[in-house]
């Protein structure tokens, strides 16, 4: 009997990195591959109550406060939230919870952050719904989704050996084509890239090879209503 939990295997894996991921966390946020990431956000998701969905140490929530935005960050591991909630003040909090069924009420916030979270979900479109729910009518999603040149999705590579893996290997593309068919409308994107490419190298390229070279792909979507 396979005893394998997608959830618990990517909660213990966290859990363990969490001092690691703390040391760096700073820095990316600052300086490094998630540099972009708030002014992209603040840029298109208007002030209000917003869920950041993989939260990680909490220093990237703690940004978001700063920029003037009610934030409500969750993570799968405690050992995360453990570290966030050094970061807490009037409006910013921590819980830990999963992306597949969030502790929050319908129509809760007016934006949410998932950056690199849905690649560490065995069901993206379940993770999807479910911040649908979450979200108000007008609410919008901005989103990171790891390119084939990012380093993490390493952690895919045992499938190839019939192994269990916890990180899914859904491409930029496909998480757009996805999120497109189930009630999200896109508003703007952007890709972050390693070292080394430049915009000389971009020249000319169509959306679908510039994504090709990313390391990060950021989305910003708008929750849409589907009818019939």
């Amino acid at each position: 009997m396979n005893s394998f939990s997608w959830d618990q295997e990517s909660k213990r894996s966290w859990d363990l990195n969490a001092e690691s991921w703390h040391s760096n966390s700073k820095n990316m946020w600052l300086h490094g591959s998630r540099k972009e990431i708030v002014p992209f956000f603040t840029k298109y998701v208007p002030k209000g109550l917003i869920a950041d969905l993989g939260c990680g140490d909490g220093f990237g929530s703690s940004l978001l406060s700063k920029n003037g935005y009610e934030v409500i960050g969750m993570d799968i591991s405690d050992n995360m939230v453990k570290l966030a909630r050094n970061y807490e003040n009037d409006n910013l909090t921590f819980v830990q919870g999963n992306i597949l069924k969030t502790p929050f009420e319908d129509r809760q916030f007016k934006g949410i952050l998932a950056i690199n979270s849905l690649e560490w979900t065995e069901r993206p479109l379940i993770a999807l719904n479910e911040i649908k729910r979450i979200l108000t009518n007008d609410g919008y999603g901005c989103f990171g989704i790891l390119g084939p040149t990012a380093k993490p999705r390493i952690n895919s590579f045992p499938r190839l050996e019939e192994k269990e893996a916890i990180c899914n290997t859904m491409m930029p593309w496909e998480f757009e084509k996805l999120a497109i068919r189930h009630g999200w409308e896109k508003v703007a994107e952007t890709n972050v890239y390693k070292r080394g490419v430049t915009e000389r190298h971009l020249e000319g390229l169509s959306n679908e090879l510039k994504q090709a070279l990313s390391f990060i792909t950021l989305f910003i979507l708008k929750k849409v209503e589907l009818k019939g």
